[in-house]
């Protein structure tokens, strides 16, 4: 069994947020998954998001506002 790191990317409205978890990769069906420290990291990020609460999510990841651009 070994671990990576990885970046997941939460989209919540017009933010974005930038994650890093880790990885557990073994011989199992289920690999690579991550650990549940990291699910609820993400569920916390993602609500924070939802409500707005930009610090919450900052305090776990690089947050992004996302612009319109328009097509022409």
């Amino acid at each position: 069994m070994h671990t990576r790191q990885r970046l997941e990317f939460i989209h919540e409205g017009k933010y974005c947020a930038e994650v890093p978890v880790e990885l557990i990769e073994d011989d199992t069906a289920w690999s690579p998954y991550l650990t549940p420290a990291d699910v609820t990291k993400l569920d916390t990020v993602r609500l924070a998001l939802r409500a707005g609460n930009i610090a919450e999510a900052a305090r776990h990841g690089r947050v992004f506002e996302l612009t319109p651009v328009a097509a022409k």
